[in-house]
């Protein structure tokens, strides 16, 4: 091995610059391939199996048979291939004297298509529309598959204008997908699912638990605000409705506050542990889900058209240079164009016939695709075992003008021929492979007696050709960090939904105040300076639910200490809970009916706040603005034109109203009522229609026991 590697880089650097050599005779070269099509219309050469099995030859021969005139293929390396592909047609067509169809493929597609005494004049259109139309990593098969498919369609010349119209200049605007998978695209599909199966099931499950969340949040805002001795906290969501008990007088500034619940007494508490065992279950099958379907669509096993290389093919150039070695110690490729002209070899083999120590020289192209996978030791490994004969044995390639010698027992000093090819080529002279291969015979001549044995390290093995083209697993490679960096971005995706919905919901809260969730009393300014109540012009039911709790716990909590008022201020405050209670309390229970209508909500949402202001303000005004009862109580009347008299009228309205009339309130006839389809509340039945006509707040708690008959 020592000797290889010195050779290895005398070779590389005297082959560097290499003269152009004399033009070859390749006469050699097309009488051997005429030879082999005169056998079998169809060759394949034996230098490189990994990529094109020689086996796969019926295959050929069957597309072959399609196009309808005698066809002759040479599937043969790049290396075999001279300048001109159809100038090596043309001599092989001269040597066999058959008319037909002559076509030349190698690993990257069809290196020429010629036509000799056969009418086909869509062949050359065939073979470019082919080019353009397949993508980089179709192998020789497929190639010629698709050649036959085109020349045979008939529309040669159309599928090649379709193709021009895609291509531009020397590159492809618009590259074909790639027929096959490669280790690369197995490692990133690997990632990709490892992503997907800890992303999507952990962010999936962190959305649904915030959502929970978040709901039990809303629920708590829903459920009722105790009063102040007179809630049951254990009740389920809805109101109390029974009266304060009595206590004694105190300072209407002493009163405690309407009880509200803060962030903090929102907390929606530990996620249930019932729910945990389930979710768990449901994240895992997610999960296991995931990973069965990627395995069901990503199910490339292997990067190749599927054929593989049989024993007798990965055999077949080795056992074919061992015969010549045996019959010449100058063994030269007849399917590669030659490096050697006749007086190189005439003085190679006297030189090789002088030696006493035993030389053979395999003149022979070496690639990865080949059976050694381009080690040249792997073949002198080789050859050496076909031939069971001790020699120093030189693998010379005539493609790059490289050589490498290995001695396999030959009586050769080893350290003495790496040294004088050192000392003769450091001056980065220029030689032909005939020449470096007479001045290393030359040195071998020269070379101090050795014994005979030494042998050279054995070289790594081959890697098998059919591992060679499997596919890693998917769940193998990069299926490990896609998991970890799945849990991250699961997270991430987590945060960035939630921040959307917390958006959203300002969003929607900012369009459509009926949304709002805020306690009643909130900042709205009146002419007393107070702050007026929320009144959206168009609740919705939720909201006036919600509201009406909110408001009649506000009115009963306010009740209690005010012992102070004056006789009309409690009288018109007790008669509006009264009235409240008979509107959404209909069952006498204490609690919310389910099926309040929405005006009956809206009634009593007035009520409770007509009653909280009889509280603060015993002097204000026992109306309530006429555009939209929720805005509270009135400051003053406005002429408004009202529909259908045609005329005005001296309304009741709130500050904001006098100014500038604000819109209707509109209701929905009921819970289920689409929002497009509220109606002003003057149009719908009960109670609340009174003040439409500026009834004050005394004369809608009469209509309300009238309503329900209570006398």
């Amino acid at each position: 091995m020592v000797l290889l590697a010195g050779w290895l880089t005398v070779v590389c650097a005297a082959g560097t610059g290499q003269a152009a050599p004399a033009p070859p005779d390749d006469r050699a070269q097309t009488a051997y391939l005429a030879d082999r099509l005169r056998e079998n219309p169809v060759y394949i050469s034996d230098q490189f199996p990994r990529e094109v099995p020689r086996s796969t030859a019926p295959e050929f021969a069957e597309q072959a048979r399609r196009v309808g005139v005698p066809t002759y293929v040479l599937v043969l390396p790049g290396s075999s291939l001279t300048a001109s592909p159809a100038g090596l047609l043309a001599g092989v067509h001269d040597r066999l004297g058959r008319p037909g169809l002559y076509v030349a493929v190698d690993r990257s597609g069809l290196a020429a298509v010629e036509t000799y005494g056969v009418s086909l004049p869509e062949a050359t259109d065939a073979r470019r529309a082919t080019l353009y139309e397949l993508p980089y990593d179709a192998t020789a098969r497929e190639v010629f598959r698709h050649f036959v498919d085109v020349l045979t369609s008939g529309k040669a010349r159309q599928r090649l204008d379709a193709a021009d119209a895609g291509h531009d200049g020397a590159t492809r605007s618009h590259e074909p997908a790639r027929l096959h998978m490669t280790r690369t695209d197995r490692e990133n599909q690997s990632f990709v699912t490892g992503l997907a199966v800890t992303g999507i099931p952990l962010a999936a499950l962190l959305v649904t638990v915030h959502v929970w969340r978040r709901r039990r949040v809303r629920r708590a805002l829903s459920a009722p605000v105790p009063a102040s001795g007179g809630g049951r906290p254990d009740a389920a969501p809805g109101v109390s409705l029974r009266k304060p008990a009595a206590s004694p007088p105190r300072s209407p500034s002493a009163a405690p506050a309407p009880a509200r619940r803060g962030r903090a007494g929102l907390a929606s508490g530990p996620f249930p542990r019932a729910l945990l065992i389930p979710l768990t279950v449901a994240t895992l099958a997610l999960s296991g889900l995931i990973a069965f379907t990627a395995s069901r669509l990503f199910t490339d096993t292997t990067s190749g058209d599927g054929s593989y290389p049989t024993a007798a093919d990965m055999r077949a150039r080795v056992d074919r240079v061992a015969d010549g070695l045996r019959r010449d110690p100058l063994y030269i490729d007849p399917e590669s164009p030659s490096a050697l002209d006749a007086a190189d070899r005439a003085r190679l083999r006297a030189r090789l016939g002088s030696l006493r120590v035993p030389v053979l020289i395999a003149a022979v192209p070496t690639s990865s695709g080949d059976e050694s996978g381009g080690n040249p030791a792997l073949l002198a490994a080789a050859l050496h075992d076909r031939l069971h004969r001790d020699a120093l044995i030189v693998i010379a390639d005539p493609a790059t003008g490289s050589i490498a010698p290995f001695n396999h027992g030959a009586p050769v000093n080893g350290g003495y021929l790496i040294e004088r090819p050192r000392e003769t080529y450091t001056g980065g002279t220029d030689l032909a492979l005939g020449s470096r291969l007479d001045a290393f015979l030359g040195y071998v001549a020269k070379s101090p007696p050795a014994k005979a044995g030494a042998t050279p390290y054995p070289p790594e093995p081959a890697t098998d050709p059919v591992q060679e083209k499997a596919l890693p697993g998917l769940f193998t490679g990069d299926f490990r960090p896609g998991l970890l960096i799945g849990a991250f971005l699961g997270g991430l995706v987590f945060g960035l939904v939630a921040l959307a919905l917390s958006l959203a919901r300002r969003l929607r809260r900012r369009l459509r105040p009926g949304q709002l969730s805020a306690a009643a009393g909130g900042e709205r300014g009146d002419a007393a300076g107070q702050k007026a109540p929320e009144a959206p012009d168009r609740p919705d039911p939720a909201w006036l639910r919600r509201t009406a709790r909110e408001e009649i716990a506000a009115l009963t909590a306010a009740l209690d200490p005010a012992d102070s008022l004056s006789a009309e201020a409690r009288r018109r405050a007790w008669e509006c809970l009264d009235a409240t209670a008979l509107l959404i309390d209909g069952d006498s229970d204490g609690r919310m009916d389910a099926d309040t209508a929405p005006a009956d909500l809206a009634c009593a949402v007035v009520l409770a706040r007509a009653g909280r202001t009889a509280i603060r303000r015993p002097d204000a005004t026992a109306q309530v603005c006429h555009r939209n009862p929720l805005h509270g109580a009135a400051s003053g009347r406005r002429q408004i034109r009202t529909a259908g008299s045609g005329r005005a009228r001296s309304l009741p309205v709130c500050q904001a109203c006098r100014a500038v009339p604000g819109p209707v309130l509109r209701l929905g006839s009921s819970p289920r009522t689409r929002h497009d389809a509220y109606v002003p509340y003057a149009t719908l039945p009960g109670p609340l229609a009174t003040l439409a006509d500026g009834a004050g707040i005394d004369q809608l708690t009469r209509t309300v026991r009238e309503y329900f008959g209570v006398h």
